[in-house]
């Protein structure tokens, strides 16, 4: 029963790196520059990115703390780990550097969701253009962190595996 319970864990956690990386990397390089060649006017692009960012945060959601309680659980299971940081032992130190990172994007990902989203809408409705825009370039560039942070940290988990 134990070994199902670890691989239930991986694939939990893989699926959910796959929709919130991977969400990232499709929104930021698919649908965000196809909405702008597409669509004629800038509001209907504000509109659907809109309305897609807000389907996506869900998912986000969701895959973060499938992600938090999957890598607990995988964490304990490897035989790689010990509970101090060993400078000596270059699994600890990965792991723990991909932890930071991950870390910095679910902040940056409730940021921009619960903080700068809200104020964009506010600035938005206030009829702020510059701010507005300001404030909406700011959050691309979040995202362009996060996928950034997500591909560095696929990167660590595959040169942690091989380990």
């Amino acid at each position: 029963m134990y070994i199902w319970a670890v691989s239930l864990s991986h694939f939990l956690h893989i699926l959910g790196t796959v929709v919130w990386v991977g969400g990232i990397l499709m929104v930021f390089l698919v649908i965000l520059p196809s909405a702008k060649t597409s669509l004629e006017a800038a509001p209907m692009v504000g509109r659907l990115m809109k309305e897609v960012s807000q389907r996506f945060t869900l998912l986000a959601n969701v895959s973060i703390f499938v992600l938090i309680g999957t890598g607990i659980i995988l964490f304990y299971h490897d035989q790689n780990h010990t509970l101090i940081l060993d400078p000596k032992n270059i699994w600890n130190i990965l792991i723990f550097l991909k932890l930071l990172l991950v870390a910095t994007m679910i902040i940056i990902h409730f940021y921009r969701s619960l903080i700068l989203n809200p104020k964009i809408a506010k600035a938005s409705t206030q009829v702020e253009k510059t701010r507005t825009t300001r404030l909406k370039k700011f959050s691309l560039d979040l995202v362009k962190t996060n996928l950034a942070l997500g591909i560095i940290v696929l990167m660590f988990a595959a040169v942690s595996i091989s380990l």
